[in-house]
């Protein structure tokens, strides 16, 4: 089971069946502050959802295409982060986030990033890392901001949440960039 350490306090565990429980009752407990910013929030009513998601990810990874991991603070899940796909032809992750509110502003998310940055460059060796945030969510923003990462765009209209559309802001890190 692949677990990556990021501090004394975070570590990054693959998303496993036995998880399924916790992490549902993790996005119940959070459903209206995650719904904000998240479309798939009202797909996810019962545990049974969860695991589908979960192999889904577990698949994902076996076929070397996605990397979903649980945040562990301090031994308890928070969250969930990884690269929501990995473009090989384009050597280019794609890193996903979210966390239960009750854990914002420590600095975890931010922490997390970092680690997976690192990951992407030096273990897959690839070339680019990929950030994307509603032009609204400045606390999803302001984790890529935080670490450097290159505002590259706007992309309008990128993605429908519930009943209108949201543009998305796009940060990229290239490999030379952040081993300078």
């Amino acid at each position: 089971m692949f677990v990556h350490k990021v501090d004394e306090e975070i570590s990054l565990k693959l998303t496993d069946l036995k998880d399924a429980e916790s992490l549902f009752q993790l996005v119940d407990t959070s459903r209206e502050h995650l719904k904000e910013w998240l479309g798939w929030i009202d797909y996810t009513k019962e545990v049974e959802d969860t695991k589908e998601f979960i192999k889904g990810s577990m698949k994902g990874y076996a076929e070397n295409r996605s990397m979903n991991t649980v945040i562990l603070y301090k031994g308890t899940m928070v969250g969930t982060a990884g690269f929501n796909s990995i473009d090989w032809s384009n050597k280019t992750a794609y890193i996903g986030y979210w966390l239960h509110h009750q854990y914002q502003g420590n600095g975890i998310m931010t922490r997390v990033a970092k680690a997976l940055t690192n990951y992407a460059f030096d273990y897959h060796h690839l070339n680019k890392v990929d950030i994307r945030a509603a032009a609204g969510n400045l606390k999803s923003r302001s984790i890529p901001e935080r670490l450097g990462f290159v505002k590259e765009g706007t992309i309008r209209q990128a993605e429908w949440l519930y009943d209108h559309y949201v543009n998305h802001v796009v940060y990229g890190m290239l490999r030379e960039e952040w081993k300078s």
